[in-house]
């Protein structure tokens, strides 16, 4: 299962999630990811956008769907898709099973725990319950987001019998751009996806490195990033609504940055 060189993600969304899904996957994303969490996702609309697609020509088996588990502390009690007194397990089935209605599927290709649980029993437990989807052939991969301490990485990679094959972070300098989680990803064949790629960044889009790259190559800084978040093993997320942002974000595999640019922009990483 190929994971795409770009993921579109539909957080904060709202009520536009539907069309903006539609136009992301007719643009030419094949990755989509959300989340059973009502708070920040629409779920539900990214199932019609992406009913939507689907009669106007794009197959399911081509896309990239990864949802995501979010536990009870990340939720709104108020609308959530399992109720506070629910045993953890019971709250995972619950939450999984909704994502397969509002996606309209029954395969999810990547299903990640929005955030680590604590105690470790705790998340051994949630763990357990979705690698006993993985193993009914109902998930392509399993996956964690959030996961900023290496050693919670370690014991999960170490104790789950199907081991975690996507990591997903916030990218941004307080956590020192996940250096050692990011090496422990490529050592294990674990992929990295971003997040606030862009966003939490613009110090580094600002700088006159990128601003010379955009000269040269006739890309906008944001293209010049992603293709370097590319060259480094990132999957980037992309949240843009807009369609021309769309149309030449996904165009970043026409280029290719020289070895000497790619160190010039990782040293603005430290």
């Amino acid at each position: 299962m190929q994971i795409p060189n770009m993921i579109y993600g539909t957080a904060w969304k709202k009520e536009n999630t539907t069309n903006l899904v539609y136009e992301a996957l007719m643009e030419g994303f094949r990755g989509i990811d959300t989340a059973c969490q009502p708070k920040h996702y629409r779920e539900d609309l990214v199932g019609l956008g992406l009913e939507k697609a689907y009669k106007n020509g794009i197959k399911r088996e081509d896309l990239f769907l990864q949802t995501k588990f979010t536990p009870i502390d990340g939720q709104d009690i108020l609308n959530m898709p399992y109720l506070k007194t629910d045993e953890v397990e019971i709250q995972v089935e619950k939450s999984f099973e909704t994502s397969k209605r509002n996606l309209k599927t029954n395969f999810i290709d990547s299903y990640v725990l929005h955030s680590p649980i604590f105690p470790t029993n705790k998340l051994q437990i949630v763990w357990q319950k979705m690698e006993e989807y993985y193993e009914k052939n109902e998930i392509g991969f399993l996956g964690i987001s959030n996961c900023y301490d290496l050693d919670v990485l370690k014991y999960l990679y170490k104790n789950a019998r199907v081991k975690p094959k996507v990591v997903q972070n916030r990218f941004y300098s307080q956590s020192g751009y996940d250096r050692e989680i990011r090496v422990f990803c490529k050592t294990y064949n674990i992929s990295y996806q971003s997040f606030w790629s862009l966003s939490a960044n613009p110090h580094i889009l600002n700088n006159e490195t990128l601003q010379r790259l955009n000269t040269k190559y006739q890309k906008s800084v944001q293209e010049i990033f992603y293709r370097f978040l590319n060259h480094i093993n990132i999957t980037p997320l992309n949240g843009t609504t807009s369609l021309i942002h769309m149309k030449n974000d996904l165009k970043i595999s026409d280029f290719e940055l020289l070895s000497s640019e790619i160190k010039s922009i990782e040293t603005l990483l430290y």
